[in-house]
């Protein structure tokens, strides 16, 4: 089904959106936006004619057309109401709209680009905008449930997707009544940090336990929303689907989660000592944050496309713009200081959340949720042994093909 007429434009008001246009504005306020202007004339000073397709500049709302109507030659436009969705599966040959560019009769045109900001010099204004920014944007997040509540009593109401570190813990100190769930494999990581934050926050946790069978449905249904196979963006985003669709069974239809704050806060280890890891081409701080940054389309792409398969509508309040603006400012010593990372974030989240949570370190989910562990399990009782090339991605592979492997069922 193509878009809704009632839903061309998620994210923003059309008016913000043609300001942002009109003044290239990357960080125009919210939390991101995509889908059909139209009527860009008004303030755009090249003058486009007719209606546009576009995605904010982090991606933050998945946008699709049919490649087919990006050709100049063909009589198909991009803006066609059969042409484009937000969703991927609506489309017959879908091409992801660029975050931060327009698509348009002719192709796509970058439009907006990530502000590039140097440090703020002083540090305790850097602290104070991190903290401003985050509050405004938690805030907004705790008005917004008291709104859905005062507005209707049968509202399906937010959760939060909580692993137990400070970026969900934040999230969950904002939404105090919100319930919590954490998915993961039994004796995992992310299930043990989870237990004990909730305890030192005083919250209920609801767990939800992978299983065997769990994991192979997951893979389908991940792969099917996303277009993705190959085993790290399955790993990924296999326990956020599985979270959500936990809640959503629950009767919860918006799932708040911590994403962007490892990428904006240099939450990853090959920030710490970019000259010496192979992983990032920068050799400052500042510039492998860049790079971090950098892959965020992609991975909200990804992200979002998987929990809305499970049936939730997700709220990402550390990629509110104010928070963005903020963290891209950060000296490096407000990213990394020895071996602490996300510092500016654990600073402000003093206060906020207990010293346990603020503290904690966190495994990369594919890693903390032992889903990872387990697909390379279920591939290798299958028959594809590690000395095969990419094992776990040819058995990915055959799962999505609704193909039976060998020796499936042996748990």
């Amino acid at each position: 089904m193509p878009a809704s007429p009632l839903a061309d434009l998620r994210g923003a008001p059309a008016d913000r959106v043609r300001d942002a246009l009109r003044d290239g504005d990357p960080l125009p306020g919210g939390r991101g936006f995509a889908g059909l202007l139209a009527d860009p004339t008004s303030s755009d000073p090249t003058n486009r004619e007719g209606p546009v397709l576009v995605r904010d500049v982090l991606g933050r709302q998945p946008l699709f057309v049919e490649e087919e109507a990006l050709d100049p030659g063909t009589e198909r436009r991009p803006t066609d109401p059969q042409a484009w969705d937000f969703d991927r599966g609506a489309l017959d040959d879908p091409k992801s709209v660029p975050a931060g560019s327009i698509a348009s009769t002719g192709g796509t045109e970058r439009v907006w680009r990530l502000p590039a900001p140097g440090p703020t010099a002083d540090r305790e204004a850097a602290l104070s905008a991190v903290d401003d920014a985050v509050s405004g944007a938690l805030d907004d997040l705790a008005s917004s449930v008291r709104s859905a509540d005062r507005e209707a009593e049968g509202d399906g109401g937010l959760a939060v997707a909580f692993s137990g570190g400070v970026d969900s813990g934040l999230v969950a100190a904002a939404v105090p009544e919100a319930p919590c769930y954490v998915a993961g494999f039994e004796g995992s990581h992310d299930v043990a940090a989870a237990r004990k934050a909730a305890d030192a926050m005083g919250r209920d946790l609801r767990v939800v336990d992978i299983t065997h069978d769990d994991l192979r449905r997951a893979v389908r249904a991940v792969a099917a929303a996303t277009g993705r196979r190959n085993p790290m963006d399955v790993a990924i985003a296999v326990p956020l689907f599985l979270t959500a669709e936990a809640a959503a069974a629950d009767g919860v239809d918006r799932l708040a989660v911590g994403q962007g704050a490892d990428e904006l806060f240099g939450g990853y280890s090959k920030v710490v000592d970019p000259a010496e890891d192979s992983r990032v081409d920068a050799d400052t701080v500042r510039g492998a944050r860049t790079e971090t940054v950098r892959t965020l389309p992609g991975q909200l792409e990804r992200d979002v496309l998987a929990l809305r398969a499970a049936g939730v509508e997700p709220a990402t309040p550390l990629l509110d713009d104010r928070v963005v603006a903020a963290a891209l400012a950060l000296p490096d010593d407000l990213l990394v200081d020895g071996d602490e990372r996300k510092v500016a974030l654990r600073r402000v989240a003093a206060g906020r959340v207990p010293e346990s949570v603020r503290a904690a370190d966190k495994k990369a989910v594919q890693y903390g949720t032992y889903v990872s562990r387990e697909l390379d399990r279920l591939a290798r009782r299958a028959g594809y042994k590690r000395r095969m090339d990419d094992h776990v991605g040819k058995y990915v592979e055959a799962l999505c093909a609704e193909e039976k492997p060998a020796g499936e069922g042996r748990d």
